[in-house]
């Protein structure tokens, strides 16, 4: 997208293989008129601000850049089918504070879900000071409202696990984009992958900002997940991204890997009712070792 008109381009063959993502600023030659037809080359990649990366599995250092440039990283969760998968979430954090972009757990399905849920899983990353939104079907006006004025003038990444009701959110705050929602299994409670491709979307102007033009804002759907796997994050960043149990590392010996008898997190974790949180953080470390423990 250059100038607010759509252009065609090939990778130039010297920048070699895998090296443009989506999100990318690119400097573009050739025929950059966008007629049809037309056909321009991408020439250089622009230095990134951010990028968000995932490797295959946690014992695999190979890491895989999804997006490039975003500022704002969209966890979606479901509250009900499937179940939360809050271990994915604590994932999806640890990337993003890797990677220096901004969270935002988006809960769906509160509808199908018990009324504690919400407030439940609120709860639990209270302590982080990560922004928090929750949806039901149909989304309320004031719900689609409110997180369109967070995503606006963003570059923002939808991310989630299958069946989460990222399509679907898609879907309504870009009508034009027409993803294939898909079902989840009443069986597994897993969702079926629907969208295949990672795509980015410029987002409508707001409704009470008439002068807003789209492209002032984008959205970045991104293909349903099974697994996110961490092998490119040292276990020090690991340990940063659960910021709630820094106060109680810090009380573990010099060397502590907070895997093994002697950790000062025990006690604190029971005194200050986080153990659900460690145990998170211990499977995510124990499974760089062996990737079957998480």
């Amino acid at each position: 997208m250059a100038d607010g008109r759509l252009i065609v381009a090939m990778k130039a063959r010297e920048l070699g293989h895998g090296s443009v993502v989506v999100g990318d600023r690119v400097a573009l030659a050739g025929d950059t008129s966008g007629a049809e037809g037309s056909l321009a080359r991408i020439v250089r990649v622009e230095p990134r601000t951010s990028a968000l990366r995932r490797s295959a599995d946690d014992n695999d250092p190979a890491e895989r850049i999804i997006v490039a440039n975003a500022d704002r990283l969209v966890i979606v969760c479901a509250l009900a089918q499937p179940p939360p998968g809050l271990r994915f979430v604590d994932r999806c954090l640890v990337a993003a504070y890797d990677a220096g972009i901004e969270p935002l757990l988006l809960l769906t399905k509160a509808d199908l879900a018990p009324k504690s849920a919400p407030g439940k899983v609120r709860a639990l990353y209270r302590p982080l000071g990560l922004p928090m939104l929750t949806t039901r079907r149909p989304l309320p006006a004031w719900a689609e409202s409110r997180l369109r004025s967070v995503l606006a003038g963003r570059i923002s990444v939808l991310i989630g696990q299958s069946g989460v009701g990222k399509s679907t959110m898609v879907n309504t705050l870009v009508p034009d984009a027409d993803r294939t929602v898909g079902r989840v299994n009443a069986v597994t409670g897993r969702g079926r992958h629907t969208s295949s491709s990672v795509l980015a979307l410029p987002l409508p102007p707001l409704h009470d900002k008439p002068g807003g033009k789209p492209g002032d804002g984008w959205l970045i759907d991104t293909p349903g997940l099974r697994g996110f796997g961490l092998g490119h994050v040292s276990p020090e960043r690991v340990i940063e991204a659960f910021g709630d149990l820094a106060e109680g590392a810090a009380l573990c010996p010099a060397g502590c890997d907070h895997l093994k008898a002697g950790c000062a997190l025990d006690d604190w974790a029971r005194e200050h009712h986080a153990e659900a949180r460690l145990d998170s953080l211990r499977r995510l470390l124990a499974s760089r070792e062996d990737p079957s423990a998480d």
